[in-house]
C-alpha cells in the first residue's frame, strides 16, 4: 500500500490556499462595513430639533381636530373601496 505523505517542502504557503482567503473574508467584509457605516454617520449627522416643536406640534393638533379637512381624501377612498362592485358609481 503506498502512502502519501507530505514533505513540509512540498506544502504551499498559507496565502496560496482558498480556504483561507474565504476565511479570511467574513471578517474583513465586516470590519469596512463598520468604516462605512461610521462614514455615512458622520457625514450625514442627524437633524438638530426645531426649537419651536412645541408650536409645530399645536398646529398639527388643529389640523387633526378638523377631520372633515384633513382625512377627506382617505374617507373617500376607504369608503370606495369598500363599497361593493355592482353598486359603485359607472
Amino acid at each position: 500500500m503506498p502512502t502519501t505523505e507530505r514533505h513540509p517542502s512540498d506544502m504551499q504557503p498559507w496565502w496560496k490556499i482558498g480556504y483561507v482567503w474565504l476565511l479570511i473574508a467574513g471578517p474583513a467584509i465586516v470590519i469596512i462595513a463598520g468604516f462605512v457605516t461610521l462614514w455615512v454617520a458622520i457625514r450625514t449627522p442627524d437633524p438638530v430639533i426645531d426649537e419651536d416643536y412645541y408650536q409645530h406640534g399645536l398646529e398639527i393638533n388643529k389640523t387633526l381636530a378638523q377631520p372633515e379637512k384633513s382625512l377627506a381624501p382617505a374617507l373617500k377612498a376607504r369608503n370606495h373601496v369598500i363599497t361593493p362592485v355592482k353598486d359603485q358609481p359607472h
